[in-house]
């Protein structure tokens, strides 16, 4: 079965050619906004949500269409993608030494089936040193990464303590998830 994939992600392409998904990405552009009522589960769904909607509704699609969004969590305060430098700096000094969640909202739709479903995983850093922090920044720049980090990049082989859950979810799409969802389909 064929797919759409509603994602601009090098990460999450990287990981549906992994499992050997055939797909196809189409983007529309879709503002990351929530309403504040949400849990922080129904946030990563949400977002994942109206980026399927807007892909479903600028093409006429016929296959499955797949979104999702990957956000992280620290005491319960939701953390974006770093608007500049010192923001990934702010960031990655908040999580330092601290566990939080990395959580993936994903939406599948099929004509007028939907599944939809969030997944979580808990993640805790070392602490980091501000050089450390720095060097990562400068070197792999993760301003289009929830958190400011990348779990496959330097910052997680040397500063991860530990990892509860799907890495994969980690790296922006719980891929094994979603296949055994594409199936039932």
């Amino acid at each position: 079965m064929k797919i759409i994939l509603a994602s601009q992600s090098p990460r999450r392409k990287q990981l549906l050619e992994w499992a050997e998904v055939s797909f196809d990405i189409i983007v529309k552009e879709t503002a990351e906004s929530y309403p504040a009522n949400l849990s922080v589960e129904e946030v990563a769904v949400h977002i994942a949500r109206n980026k399927a909607l807007a892909v479903k509704q600028s093409n006429h699609i016929t296959v499955p269409i797949l979104a999702a969004d990957t956000i992280v969590v620290l005491d319960n305060d939701v953390i974006g993608k770093p608007k500049d430098r010192a923001d990934a700096i702010n960031i990655l000094t908040r999580i330092s030494g601290k566990q939080h969640a990395v959580i993936t909202g994903v939406v599948i739709l099929n004509g007028e089936k939907e599944i939809a479903f969030a997944d979580k995983t808990t993640v805790v850093f070392h602490e980091l040193t501000k050089a450390q922090i720095e060097f990562y920044i400068d070197k792999y720049k993760p301003y289009d990464k929830a958190g400011a980090y990348a779990i496959q990049e330097w910052i997680g082989v040397v500063g991860i303590k530990s990892v509860a859950g799907d890495f994969y979810n980690v790296m922006g799409l719980p891929v094994s998830r979603v296949v055994q969802a594409l199936a039932t389909l």
